[in-house]
């Protein structure tokens, strides 16, 4: 059975999209993605490709996390980037984020769950920049063509939309994250949290979960509870 990708849109992106749905561009995923599905295990699962757009609408959207791709491994992959469902082992990238939450908020802050559902609904759009991948094959729908509609995704927040708070991981989200407008918003960068990185010190410290709920709270919008 195919799959058309603009039904599993269910709030204001739907509108904001409309035309990127009619791009050829965007036909193409769609015609390669239902032929995938008939002969490889997806992820996220497909009725959740659009789980952080339906969890964070346009209007609500405040904080932007930018990821890579989805996680790759059976039952991993919720739509969210860096987010894992209940009962799933913490990935070490989401480890290393929950550290710096401890290093920030609360020696003694322990987190069992790694579902950020949560964040994303408090207005923390948690956008992967390809939005789904072949099981235990990372990056294999890189060139998909997801790239061109997540960043229509962000050139709308960064062009329509105030005060903002984009958080840039390393070195992918912040190439990504160039033509952001720095004047209109912030725009917090660090190392990725990614083992490999964090522990080179460009992560642990970088304050940036209380860095944008001060920048929140100084433009009227709410902080966010991280924890």
């Amino acid at each position: 059975m195919n799959v058309n990708l603009m039904d599993l849109l269910i709030n204001d992106w739907k509108i904001r999209l409309k035309d990127q749905f009619e791009q050829p561009y965007f036909q193409n995923i769609q015609e390669e993605l239902n032929c995938k599905i008939k002969n490889e295990n997806i992820y996220p699962p497909i009725e959740l490709v659009f789980n952080a757009l339906n969890l964070t609408s346009f209007e609500e959207t405040q904080v932007i996390i930018i990821g890579q791709d989805p996680y790759h491994g059976n039952g991993q992959a919720n739509g969210l980037c860096f987010s894992v469902p209940d009962q799933v082992n913490l990935p070490p990238s989401l480890k290393n984020i929950f550290k710096e939450l401890e290093n920030e908020y609360n020696p003694a802050f322990s987190k069992s769950s790694g579902n950020l559902t949560y964040w994303a609904q408090q207005g923390v759009l948690l956008l992967n920049s390809v939005l789904t991948v072949q099981e235990n094959q990372a990056a294999s729908h890189a060139k998909l063509g997801w790239q061109t509609f997540t960043s229509k995704i962000i050139a709308l927040l960064n062009h329509e939309k105030s005060n903002l708070v984009f958080l840039l991981w390393g070195n992918y989200a912040q190439k990504i994250g160039l033509a952001i407008d720095r004047e209109k918003h912030l725009v917090l960068e660090s190392g990725h949290p990614s083992p490999l990185s964090a522990n080179k010190g460009n992560w642990y410290g970088n304050n940036h979960f209380i860095l944008c709920n001060e920048y929140l709270l100084q433009h009227k919008k709410n902080a966010i509870k991280w924890l």
